[in-house]
């Protein structure tokens, strides 16, 4: 009975995470936590999602990936003014 439950459950979450969008929970050295506090704080145009995006985006493309969203998500970050800090 537990297992057709948390089945049905699961099935829930499946549907409400259908927007192609997955939570991460991670831990950061307080560098780059505060570096990436700084940087978000002085470009307003930033925010945590879209560093963690655009870092992985970069990540993956410079280590093979080939997947045509990742690309785009990293071609979209090196055509998007950002200010330097």
């Amino acid at each position: 009975m537990d297992q057709i439950s948390h089945s049905n459950l699961t099935d829930e979450k499946l549907v409400e995470c259908s927007s192609n969008k997955v939570s991460l929970e991670t831990e950061l050295s307080e560098t780059l936590y505060n570096t990436m506090k700084d940087f978000v704080l002085s470009n307003p145009t930033w925010d945590q999602y879209k560093l963690i995006n655009s870092a992985l985006a970069t990540f993956l493309m410079q280590n093979g990936c080939t997947d045509n969203s990742v690309s785009e998500i990293y071609l979209n970050q090196l055509f998007t003014p950002s200010k330097s800090f």
